[in-house]
């Protein structure tokens, strides 16, 4: 029986389905042709039926099909011009997947039919490959978009209130023993009520997923025996990836996403997705035929001016021109896709530096930046840049336009210097506590610019950023010659694991001053997924390809005390505005209290002096937090008020006498937290004028009612 083929229509592209058929739409800017490829919905993949696409609107293809419904799985064949130096490399031996298919089948099975030349020649990429990729490539697949999203209501974590918990969806949750076996490591692992309640009970706003767009699995990895596990390799930017579905892989993936979502709205969660818009999985020019490079190569990636080669600002062998209007479309859609369909409250951009880039300059007023700022649907949404690339230039932290807030990698290793006892100017690390002035204020931004991080999935979690001098990758097959060799750690006295009881005990309080610092600081604090616990990668700072143990939460050998005193400081921070303020602190006296809204104390008692600041051995300072200076209003329109608090660092190694400011600053004070004990519950009251013996290498915090 003949098919029926309508025209169809060139929006939306991919494949929408009506209820009635499916309409396909694709493009194709220097094809000659295109041709839809359908396939049977079982398991095998057989029967390819072929429909040439004959209507072209522009430079889109496009075709309705009535009777194709959700199930259906695709794919597509481009004709044109096979010309690598001339940046063109069609090759219809290939099925490619849609750009905008809202699912993927499957996973790919590497074998040399998927690279566009034959990987034996000595001509390389000039030669040309006759063999037929479809057995061994993924699928698209139709879907049927609908779903009861019920009472579902995002969010709406404001910025100042915002704590982000980045995590991994099968690490968080593949060994959790009260999930079910048959979930373990799925979004609906994630979405699992046991979860919910660890995340609501651990008191973070929003979970920041590692990149669950469809991704490829590296074919020298798998040759090892190892695999993409932190997912940086997209493919489908529209696509959760089929890897963390539980449920199926022909459309169930994004109902079982969906829900996810749902749940952790449920409880007041936000859902923050980690993007890779930069590159794609297909790589350099000696990288497979996948999608893009088959369907238009020289309209979708950066090429040198020969056109046979990659720019590659990624380090991954390909970038994609996001100043080509029809990728700045497939980035914008893709976003008002997740946030508008999937619901998602924001997004993290892997290397955002990559996409501000006008020919080889970053440029924070570059089309892609402009197109975001007038979309009244993604200029809504969390944006969090990674502000950096490999290029020239790339490292623009500080340098991103309002709207945005950055990962603050100037926060991370100013912090991780000071604990680790390295000379340093003070000035920097009040500085950083403080929100980063020096980085954001010029700009008319504010404190809550700055994302304040310690540790994220890239390089030492927390408990090995004490207990590892040395980055320990040998498991990763090569050398030891990934990741980063300058860490900013210390090991405390020994390498790795040890029995040294006085070495396990400075360990601890380090990390309880590393959170402390974190969540005390201005700005939004990022907390590493299972540093709360002490999770360890044994030494490995570059987990990207270790889907096993090294990767995965160990809930059995969780720390428990770590985890408390987490939940306190996290607590802290949330039942205090003066930890998480909206705007600078000023530094000036305060209306009608004559006392300045913050002031930094030497041990005597006095004042910072401006010379202190620049003295590069000291390693100990106060500050007095005043909590009639926030300046800020409620939702109603009520001026915002907190109480006193006052903070002592000391990272010397030796205790330090600290003497307590004249009542001016507080009248009656009373100590809430010492990393140098964990469990401190102290109920005298400290006098001002009181000296405090405050241990090397602690934070001790102070609370005084609120005066006047």
């Amino acid at each position: 029986m003949e098919r029926k083929v309508y025209p169809g229509s060139p929006y939306p592209q991919g494949a929408t389905y009506d209820g009635k058929g499916t309409n396909f739409a694709l493009f194709a800017r220097h094809a000659e042709g295109v041709e839809l490829c359908l396939f049977d919905s079982d398991q095998s993949d057989a029967n390819e039926e072929r429909i040439p696409i004959k209507e072209r609107t522009h430079d889109i293809w496009h075709i309705y099909l009535p009777d194709v419904k959700p199930g259906q799985k695709y794919g597509y064949r481009v004709h044109g011009p096979y010309k690598p130096d001339e940046g063109h490399r069609f090759n219809p031996n290939k099925l490619l997947m849609d750009p905008y298919a809202k699912a993927i089948a499957g996973v790919i099975k590497w074998h040399e039919s998927i690279f566009g030349y034959n990987i034996k020649d000595g001509e390389k990429d000039l030669s040309f490959n006759e063999q037929d990729s479809a057995p061994y490539v993924p699928k698209s697949v139709v879907i049927d978009d609908s779903f009861d999203w019920g009472n579902d209501r995002k969010p709406n974590v404001m910025y100042h209130q915002t704590i982000i918990y980045e995590a991994h969806v099968k690490g968080f949750t593949y060994t959790h023993p009260d999930i079910p076996d048959n979930i373990r490591g799925s979004y609906a692992a994630i979405g699992h009520p046991t979860t919910v309640q660890y995340l609501k009970d651990l008191g973070i706003t929003s979970i920041e997923l590692l990149p669950i767009h469809h991704f490829v699995n590296d074919w020298h990895l798998q040759d090892i025996g190892l695999s993409n596990y932190w997912g940086y390799n997209t493919i489908g930017f529209f696509a959760p990836d089929v890897k963390y579905s539980s449920s199926g892989m022909n459309g169930e993936q994004v109902t079982e996403f969906k829900q996810m979502v749902k749940n952790l709205h449920e409880a007041g969660i936000e859902v923050i997705l980690d993007v890779v818009y930069n590159h794609t999985a297909e790589g350099n020019e000696l990288g497979p035929t996948l999608s893009f490079r088959g369907i238009d190569n020289s309209s979708y990636y950066r090429l040198t001016e020969d056109g046979r080669y990659y720019v590659d600002y990624t380090g991954t062998g390909n970038t994609l021109n996001a100043n080509l209007p029809n990728v700045l479309q497939l980035i914008m859609d893709s976003l008002r896709y997740w946030i508008l369909e999937m619901r998602v409250d924001g997004f993290r951009f892997d290397l955002a530096s990559t996409l501000a880039r006008e020919f080889h300059d970053v440029n924070k007023l570059s089309a892609f930046f402009d197109i975001i700022h007038q979309d009244p649907i993604i200029s809504q949404v969390k944006l969090i840049a990674e502000p950096w690339d490999i290029g020239e230039g790339g490292y623009q932290v500080g340098n991103f336009p309002a709207g945005w807030v950055e990962w603050n990698g100037k926060y991370r290793d100013c912090i991780r210097d000071y604990w680790r006892g390295e000379e340093s100017k003070l000035g920097e690390f009040a500085s950083r506590f403080t929100g980063s002035s020096d980085l954001y204020r010029d700009d008319y931004r504010t404190p809550t610019a700055s994302v304040n991080f310690i540790t994220a999935h890239d390089g030492f979690t927390l408990n090995d950023l004490v207990s590892y001098n040395e980055k320990h990758n040998e498991a990763n097959g090569e050398d030891n010659n990934d990741g980063e060799s300058h860490n900013r750690s210390w090991n405390c006295g020994e390498e790795g694991p040890t029995d040294n009881l006085e070495v396990l005990a400075l360990r601890s309080k380090q990390k309880r001053n590393f959170l402390t610092t974190l969540f005390l600081s201005q700005g939004i604090p990022m907390l590493l997924g299972g540093d709360e616990l002490g999770r360890t990668q044994q030494g490995n700072n570059n987990g990207y390809c270790q889907d096993n143990e090294i990767s995965w939460y160990n809930w059995k050998e969780a720390d428990q005390d770590l985890l408390a005193f987490t939940k306190k400081l996290i607590n802290l921070r949330k039942s205090h505005p003066t930890f998480c303020r909206r705007k600078w602190f000023m530094g000036q006296k305060i209306k009608g209290a004559g006392v300045e809204d913050i002031v930094w104390f030497l041990p005597e008692g006095n004042i910072m002096p401006d010379e202190a600041w620049d003295n590069d051995t000291a390693k100990s300072l106060a500050v007095n937090l005043d909590g009639r200076g926030i300046r800020s209003v409620d939702p109603k329109g009520n001026k915002i008020y907190d109480d006193h608090f006052y903070v002592i660092f000391n990272a010397h190694h030796e205790p330090i006498d600290y003497k307590l400011p004249n009542e001016k600053y507080g009248s009656k004070w009373t100590k809430v937290l010492n990393t140098d004990d964990a469990q401190v519950e102290d109920e005298n009251g400290y006098q001002p004028g009181d000296v405090i013996k405050v241990a090397g290498r602690s934070v001790v915090l102070f609370h005084a009612p609120l005066q006047g």
